[in-house]
């Protein structure tokens, strides 16, 4: 089954109704994060606020041909090394826009895979900048549930789990991605929580094979990379490596869904976004607002950190 489906099973209950907005919070040095809503609004806490793609309706429609999206084809976007703009792919077209600061270095959109019927093109899931901004790479869900990696910009290709498929078991649908902090590898992770690691990346264990009581939807990485947290749809959050447990919302009722986590940047904590916009702050990330009980045109698809030289 396609990612497409399985975060709109999860989150089709939400109704909100509402516009982008800008949030100013004071943040501690090192701290803020980003959420973004399907129709590309960008919400900003302790961070610059550089625009969204709600501005303009075309860039993240709901349900666009051949695909029905009704929460919005905006699910991802990643910062710049300095904090001081985004990017945001649209997982139905492949299109990268660009914000603030953040260069352009071409799109899966221009590539083959987005040629012929819609019904047949991937769905880009996740956008990872690379640690000078000078390039990224885009996670793509293709028809058979498998994710792929393209590289653009100095993203340099260490493979994906197309390239693994015949000698790694394949149980769940990608869902995340995240770099090493020196760009020299990358890992996805699966929605049964199969962590995939690929270049430089470390493997420090994962959850595949592990009975859950809800998909991984989210991974986040420590300073070093040497460790990362995946964190589940009903809030769970597992930790590998050097990454510390600093709690989890499982077993807490919550509103809506978890739908991704962001770390500090320092390392001493992290962050979970749910659908509608709330945050909960965990370990020894601080709490600098949320969308939670506030009315949103679309659900929230995803939170970014600010980096630690932003």
């Amino acid at each position: 089954m396609r990612r497409f489906w399985v975060v709109l099973a999860v989150i089709s209950t939400v109704s909100l109704v509402g516009a982008t907005a800008r949030v100013a919070s004071a943040a501690p040095v090192g701290a803020g994060y980003w959420l973004e809503a399907g129709d590309g609004g960008v919400f900003a806490f302790g961070t610059p606020f550089e625009g969204s793609a709600a501005s303009d309706p075309t860039r993240c429609p709901a349900n666009p041909p051949d695909r029905a999206m009704p929460n919005g084809s905006c699910w991802s976007s990643a910062p710049t090394p300095d904090g001081g703009g985004y990017w945001i792919v649209n997982a139905y077209s492949g299109d990268v826009y660009t914000y603030g600061d953040a260069g352009y270095y071409g799109q899966p959109a221009d590539t083959g895979a987005y040629s012929g019927g819609a019904d047949l093109w991937p769905t880009a899931l996740a956008i990872v900048a690379t640690p000078d901004g000078k390039g990224y790479w885009v996670l793509e869900e293709g028809l058979i549930g498998i994710g792929s990696v393209q590289a653009f910009g100095d993203a340099v290709d260490y493979g994906d789990e197309v390239t693994i498929a015949r000698t790694t078991g394949h149980v769940g649908v990608p869902v995340a991605m995240a770099a090493t902090s020196d760009g020299g590898g990358y890992w996805i992770v699966d929605s049964d929580g199969g962590v995939f690691s690929f270049g430089d990346a470390g493997f420090y264990g994962s959850m595949g094979g592990t009975r859950l009581n809800a998909p991984v939807v989210g991974m986040a990485v420590t300073p070093d990379g040497k460790g990362y947290w995946l964190a589940a749809s009903d809030g769970g959050v597992f930790s590998f490596g050097d990454a510390t447990f600093g709690g989890s919302m499982a077993g807490t009722r919550l509103a809506k869904p978890v739908v991704g986590i962001a770390a500090n940047a320092s390392g001493t904590g992290y962050w979970l976004a749910a659908a509608d916009g709330g945050v909960f702050a965990l370990g020894g990330a601080p709490f600098l607002g949320s969308m939670g009980g506030k009315a949103l045109a679309r659900p929230v698809f995803a939170i970014s950190a600010k980096p630690s030289m932003g």
